[in-house]
């Protein structure tokens, strides 16, 4: 018996773990009864995580967790979709501490800084093992892969996550299958070569490469780390509003500016900071303000209008570069009932800001 089940954020069915982990034709990724995966279009039938909460509150209590150090998710392992146990620190079967310690976030925290006249305050991500956010969600999917026996994980990529996955993969001694549009940035490419990955070039955009990723990894039984797809890259990623939760001392910001792509990012801190209110640690979900480049502003329009319209990207920024985001429906929710908004911003002001 598992602490957690699987419900579809569209037509709301719960199912089981056994029911999706376990199925004959491999992990089910997408609701059963409503999932569809189509070209230019966004995901439907993304299955979200719920846990077992009197479960969860025997294990986790605030002001133990506050006293931790973050960057480490076996601080609230009993909130993540693993097989755990319990001694005197909790131990995540099917992985060694060695491995665990490869995959651990170092030097994580929020940083302050003067930008005309105000405190903004940032959470650095740069010392992840890959220098990026998206080792998160990598790392929750590689060790729940572990844990059923998987070894091969594949991903479609502009990059960073295909960076992210081909890292952590080498860290733990699996093997990463990585599909990028062909029109990938050399660095990025030669990042994901380094790790010892597999690389393949597809023409086209990055959905083109979603759709062959997914094509391939059915085929080949490989477990896909595919953003929004695999509901696991959701849990990793709200492993962020964990520690910016400890980061802040539980005094967490009232506004959040999130970069957007594909959506999961910031689905994923909602459902962490949802997570949290659940237990009673916080008493509202901070407000959620989506920031999207003007070339690739897919959630900005559909939070607008209500209705998706696909337009290919075209943004310097490639890693938030979608025309058609997969987790659009679960981002817009978290924008909505966090009381937030999008921002659009050109690629000009993307430049200078880097400056």
């Amino acid at each position: 018996m598992t602490h957690y089940h699987y419900q579809c954020n569209d037509c709301g069915t719960a199912f089981s773990a056994e029911t999706i982990e376990l199925h004959p034709d491999g992990f089910q990724y997408l609701c059963p009864d409503c999932g569809e995966s189509k070209k230019n279009t966004p995901l439907r039938g993304v299955l979200r995580y719920e846990y077992d909460l009197d479960y969860v509150k025997h294990y986790l209590h605030r002001e133990a967790f506050l006293s931790m150090m973050p960057g480490r998710f076996e601080n609230f392992a009993p909130y993540l979709p693993l097989q755990v146990n319990k001694n005197d620190a909790f131990v995540i079967e099917g992985v060694t501490k060695e491995l665990l310690q490869r995959v651990s976030l170092g030097g994580i925290g929020i940083q302050q800084y003067k930008w005309n006249d105000e405190v903004v305050l940032i959470q650095d991500e740069t010392r992840n093992p890959t220098l990026s956010f998206k080792d998160r969600a990598s790392i929750i999917t590689a060790v729940k892969a572990l844990q059923i026996g998987i070894t091969e994980i594949s991903a479609a990529s502009t990059g960073n996550a295909g960076s992210s996955l081909a890292g952590i993969c080498a860290r733990l001694g699996m093997k990463a299958q990585i599909f990028v549009p062909e029109r990938i940035p050399d660095a990025k490419r030669i990042q994901i070569q380094s790790f010892g990955a597999n690389i393949y070039l597809v023409k086209g955009s990055y959905d083109d490469a979603f759709d062959a990723s997914m094509d391939i990894a059915a085929k080949k039984r490989w477990f896909s780390r595919n953003t929004a797809h695999n509901p696991l890259t959701i849990e990793g990623k709200k492993w962020g509003a964990f520690d910016i939760f400890l980061s802040s001392g539980g005094n967490i910001p009232d506004k959040i500016l999130v970069p957007v792509g594909d959506g999961v990012i910031i689905a994923g801190l909602y459902k962490g900071f949802t997570d949290l209110k659940k237990l009673g640690w916080i008493n509202e979900i901070p407000t959620l303000i989506a920031v999207q480049a003007k070339g690739s502003n897919a959630l900005a329009r559909y939070l607008e209008s209500g209705v998706f319209e696909y337009q290919p990207a075209d943004t310097i920024a490639d890693s938030i570069s979608a025309g058609a985001p997969s987790n659009l429906y679960m981002a817009a929710e978290a924008v909505r009932v966090s009381r937030g908004k999008a921002v659009v911003i050109d690629d000009d002001a993307i430049l200078l800001a880097q400056k």
